[in-house]
C-alpha cells in the first residue's frame, strides 16, 4: 500500500508542478485513487485528526472568505490601497515593503492565511491603480506571511500544534521565536530586488493616484461599522485562543454567520469571494497526504533522518531542522508537523538535556514554518495566495513561486540554523 501512496503522491505532485492541468482536478483524483484503492478511508478523510482532511483549516478558511467579501462591499480595501500607495510616493519598492512589514505583522496577531485574505484585496486594487502586475507583490507577502506567522502561537497552523503537544505558551514562542523572525524578515526585505528586479509605473499614473481622495473611496459606512466591530471580536478571539480556546475556525464562522445577518447583503455579494476551488484543492491534498501518514511513509522518512545522527544532539537539532525545511515545503507543513511531534517528544525523552529542554521544538517549528516558503503547496497561505492570483487574471505558476521560494527558504534556514546554534549551544 505504501509503494501505491508514494506513486500517487509523486504523480500528483508533478502534475500539480507542471501546471498544465488544474491542480484542484489534479488534487481530487489523486484522492480519489487514494480511496478507491482502499489505502484510506472514509473514516480516515472524514474524522482522523491524523490522516484525515483539517476541517479547522477548511472552515477557517471558507469563514474569512465570508468576511472579507462583506468587507470588500465598503470600499475600504480601496480606502486602504490609496492610502498606502500616497504614504509611499507611489513608489513600487516602498510600496512592496510596506506591504510586507504589515503582512508579517499581520500574521504574527492573526494567522498567516487570515491575513492573506485580508491584505491580497489591497495589493490587486494598488497593483491596479498603478498599471502594474501584482504576482511580484502576492508573492513577497505569502513570504513574510510565513516568516511573520512563526514568531508567535497562534501565527502559523504548525506552531498550534507544537505548542499543544509541548506544553508552550503564547509568550514562550515571543521570546524563542521572533528574535529570529525579525532577522529573516529583515533579509527578506533586503533579497525583494534580488527576487523580483526594478519594477517601473508610468508617471500619469502616479499623478491620478495621488490626486485622489481616499475618503471618497468608503462607499458604506454602515456597513464599514458593523464589520470593524465584528473583526475585533474576530481578532480578539484569535489572540485569546490559547485561554478561552475557541478554535479559530469557529471564530471565523461565527463572525461570517454574524456579518450576513446585519449586512443585509445578496447571496451573491457575501459569497463572491469564497474560493471553493482553492477549498476543494486542500480536501484533495489533506487526503493524499494523510494517506502518506497512514502507510507511515512520512513516519519512516523522519525517523532514518534522525537516527541518522547517532543521538548526538547537536547533529539532532540541525537535523530537524534541516530535514523540516525542504520535506515540509514538498507535502505542507501542518500534516508534517503531526507526524512529526511524537518523534520529538521520543527523542527530548532520551537526550542528555544538556541544553535548552525545548531546542528540538524551536527547530521543528523553524524548519516547517520557514520551508512552508519553498513551494507553492508548501504552506495553506501559499495556495490562497495563487488561488487569488488566478482568479485577479494574474496566475502564478508552480515553479515561478518555487524559483523564488527556494531562494527565500535557503537564506530563512540558514539564519535560523546560526541562531539556534549561537542560542542554544554557544551563549547557554
Amino acid at each position: 500500500m505504501s509503494i501505491v501512496a508514494v506513486t500517487v503522491f509523486v504523480a500528483a505532485y508533478a502534475l500539480i508542478a507542471s501546471d498544465r492541468i488544474n491542480k484542484t482536478v489534479v488534487a481530487l483524483v489523486g484522492a480519489g485513487i487514494m480511496l478507491a484503492a482502499g489505502i484510506v478511508g472514509s473514516r480516515d478523510v472524514f474524522y482522523s485528526p491524523e490522516t484525515g482532511i483539517d476541517w479547522d483549516v477548511i472552515f477557517l478558511l471558507l469563514g474569512m472568505m465570508v468576511i472579507v467579501s462583506v468587507l470588500r462591499q465598503t470600499g475600504v480595501f480601496e480606502y486602504v490601497a490609496i492610502w498606502a500607495v500616497k504614504r509611499a510616493n507611489a513608489s513600487p519598492r516602498r510600496i512592496m515593503i510596506l506591504l510586507v512589514l504589515v503582512m508579517a505583522i499581520g500574521s504574527a496577531m492573526l494567522d498567516n492565511v487570515t491575513t492573506v485574505l485580508l491584505i491580497a484585496p489591497v495589493t490587486l486594487l494598488v497593483c491596479d491603480r498603478l498599471s502594474i502586475n501584482p504576482a511580484p507583490f502576492l508573492m513577497a507577502e505569502v513570504f513574510a506571511a510565513n516568516i511573520g506567522g512563526a514568531a508567535t502561537l497562534v501565527g502559523d497552523p504548525p506552531n498550534i500544534i507544537i505548542a499543544s503537544r509541548a506544553g508552550l505558551t503564547f509568550n514562550d514562542f515571543l521570546l524563542h521565536m521572533a528574535p529570529i523572525v525579525a532577522i529573516v524578515l529583515a533579509a527578506l526585505v533586503a533579497l525583494l530586488p534580488l527576487l523580483f528586479g526594478p519594477i517601473t509605473v508610468e508617471a500619469d499614473r502616479v499623478a491620478d493616484i495621488m490626486s485622489l481622495d481616499e475618503r471618497e473611496a468608503i462607499r458604506d459606512r454602515r456597513l464599514l461599522i458593523k464589520c470593524g466591530a465584528v473583526l475585533l471580536f474576530v481578532f480578539a478571539a484569535f489572540v485569546s485562543h490559547p485561554v478561552v480556546g475557541v478554535q479559530p475556525s469557529v471564530v471565523a464562522l461565527l463572525g461570517a454567520g454574524v456579518l450576513i445577518l446585519i449586512s443585509g447583503l445578496d447571496r451573491s455579494e457575501y459569497l463572491s469571494g469564497v474560493e471553493w476551488e482553492t477549498l476543494l484543492f486542500f480536501a484533495g491534498l489533506f487526503t493524499m497526504v494523510g494517506a502518506l501518514v497512514k502507510t507511515g511513509v512520512i513516519d519512516d522518512l523522519a525517523r532514518a533522518a534522525v537516527d541518522a545522527t547517532g543521538g548526538n544532539e547537536f547533529l539532532t537539532v540541525m537535523s530537524i531542522l534541516g530535514v523540516s525545511a525542504p520535506v515540509s515545503g514538498i507535502i505542507d507543513n501542518i500534516p508534517y508537523v503531526a507526524t512529526m511531534t511524537p518523534i520529538v517528544t521520543e527523542l527530548i525523552d532520551v537526550m542528555p538535556g544538556n541544553v535548552h529542554p525545548n531546542t528540538l521544538w524551536w527547530a521543528l517549528a523553524l524548519g516547517a514554518d520557514f520551508g512552508g516558503n519553498l513551494t507553492a503547496v508548501g504552506a495553506s497561505a501559499n495556495v490562497v495566495m495563487l488561488g487569488i492570483a488566478r482568479r485577479a487574471g494574474t496566475p502564478v505558476s508552480f515553479w515561478e513561486f518555487t524559483r523564488k521560494g527556494i531562494v527565500v527558504t535557503m537564506v530563512s534556514t540558514l539564519l535560523a540554523a546560526l541562531y539556534v546554534w549561537l542560542r542554544y549551544f554557544v551563549l547557554t
